[in-house]
């Protein structure tokens, strides 16, 4: 008999179980290493639909978001299966590549198989490993913070990404630009593996790694993914004997669609990453390490989330060349599995996969069901008048939204441009294209409700939410946390969170610190 979360058994080592698949068939890669013990360390927050993501109905699981648990993490106990090891790879950053890389204060303690699949148990902040170079090996509150609640916010609003169980603090103090406490982030997604791993292993020259990578990566992380790797099944059916270039061109093609997919759907819903180095892609096409991130507030293609990116390397409206120029990197990383003809063949379906998704993406946003060639100038005509104005990105699709009659509601639209005028003449092309629709206008609206969404974390309410966690006062962060979980709904009693930021918010200055 299935038990429900809240009957789950008290921990022990008996109901749960580390596999080490990553240490296991990559050692090379990977580097034993005992987590510090923090011997305060206290839950600051937790997720329980992580927890239950987490569960194993076959050997009964164990909660993981107990004070058990939580010894384990902080580095207190052991838990005789897991295996910690910090991971060895390397990377572009803002363009040029570092050898000097790896999970400098990350451990990855193993993975655990679910009801869902299997998911690696990561910790942020664990402390000093081989790969540290002249880190502390520690997180902030505020870094951990941050990663918790934009990963949960983008799972929630259908956007790839990894999950956070929880954060703990760590009941020390930390040493950034200024003296802040400490804290450390479980990370939970199927796998960690980098783009990062694969130029790692071609840089030493080591074929062998690079053939076992790409074994490893398409035999034991990407069957994890529920997905339709129908070439994949005919050969093992048939036994056939496989090249590693095959296999290696497999893989890659995966990983083109999956970041192509990944990168459209933060084009549409304003997400900017801020640190798109290679070793911060992930080869799931989910949404990676996160650090200076946000989501726009006015619409502005040219914004730049990490005031660490003089160039704007990493702008919004960057990010679908860059996510181009990384997938190159990765293509070169396999250059001597692969022929350079099938590199090339592969990467030219990036730019029509991405295309095609944002511009459907961006279909059901406007509430078209039906496709029509001038979609994309009328898309391409709101996106001008909201940079001209100014407006929010958010607000203005989920007021949009919300009209369900143009001759009672359109009012509210239209004043959210400082050109009136501009908004009236687009709404006027976009009724129009509504005529050849088949939905009703609530119908419409409705739809349009559950794409557009009314709550997006912005950099104000974290901020706000963190230096309240940082005094001890987690009533803020808990509340945005639940928000952020039902971001379509109207949730009328916290519309305060769904208002303009304030003017002080533009000033706020985000970082890679963490």
């Amino acid at each position: 008999m299935s038990t429900t979360h809240d009957q789950r058994p008290s921990l022990s080592p008996l109901n749960l179980k580390f596999n080490n698949t990553y240490a296991h068939f990559l050692p090379e890669i990977s580097a034993s290493v005992q987590a510090t013990a923090f011997s305060n360390a206290n839950w600051l927050i937790k997720s329980s639909d992580v927890d239950t993501l987490l569960t194993n109905r076959q050997i009964n699981s164990s909660s993981l978001t107990t004070d058990i648990a939580l010894n384990w993490f902080a580095g207190i106990d052991t838990h005789p299966s897991a295996q910690p090891v910090a991971q060895k790879y390397t990377g572009h950053q803002f363009g040029q590549y570092n050898p000097q890389l790896g999970d400098g204060r990350g451990l990855l303690l193993g993975e655990i198989e679910t009801d869902n699949g299997r998911f690696d148990i990561h910790v942020k902040g664990a402390g000093q490993t081989p790969f540290s170079r002249f880190g502390d090996g520690r997180a902030v509150v505020r870094s951990s913070i941050r990663e918790f609640l934009g990963s949960e916010a983008l799972h929630y609003l259908g956007i790839p990404t990894s999950r956070a169980l929880g954060v703990f603090t760590t009941g020390e103090s930390v040493q950034r630009e200024t003296i802040e406490p400490g804290a450390a982030l479980i990370r939970v997604c199927p796998s960690h593996l980098r783009f990062g791993h694969f130029e790692y292993a071609y840089h030493q020259g080591d074929t062998d790694l690079q053939a076992q990578l790409v074994k490893y990566c398409l035999y034991q992380v990407l069957p994890q993914q529920h997905i339709d790797l129908a070439q994949l099944q005919q050969w093992q059916a048939s036994e056939a004997k496989v090249s590693l270039a095959q296999e290696a061109q497999l893989m890659y093609r995966f990983i083109i669609r999956r970041t192509a997919e990944m990168i459209a759907k933060w084009q549409a819903f304003g997400f900017c990453h801020g640190v798109m180095n290679t070793d911060n892609m992930s080869v799931l096409g989910i949404t990676f390490d996160y650090g200076p991130f946000g989501f726009l507030d006015k619409y502005n293609p040219k914004h730049i989330c990490n005031h660490s990116d003089h160039n704007g390397r990493y702008a919004f409206d960057e990010q679908p060349g860059v996510a181009l120029w990384n997938l190159n990197v990765l293509g070169h990383a396999l250059s001597n599995l692969m022929p350079e003809a099938a590199i090339r063949e592969e990467l030219e379906k990036y730019e029509p996969h991405i295309l095609a998704t944002y511009s459907e993406l961006m279909r059901t946003k406007l509430g078209l069901t039906k496709h029509k060639t001038e979609d994309r100038a009328l898309l391409g005509e709101l996106l001008a008048i909201m940079q001209v104005n100014q407006t929010d990105y958010t607000i203005t699709w989920r007021t949009l939204s919300e009209i369900s009659d143009f001759d009672q509601h359109q009012q509210r639209f239209v004043d959210l441009f400082l050109n009136r005028e501009q908004a009236r003449t687009w709404l006027k092309k976009y009724q129009t294209r509504l005529n050849f629709e088949p939905l009703s206008q609530n119908e419409r609206s409705e739809a349009m409700c559950r794409v557009n969404p009314k709550y997006i974390l912005r950099n104000y309410l974290a901020q706000q939410a963190i230096k309240e966690a940082e005094k001890g006062q987690l009533q803020k962060l808990n509340e945005l946390y639940q928000i952020l979980k039902t971001p379509y709904k109207e949730q009328p009693e916290f519309s305060d969170y769904a208002k303009h930021p304030p003017s002080w918010a533009e000033e706020l200055s985000i970082s890679c610190s963490s």
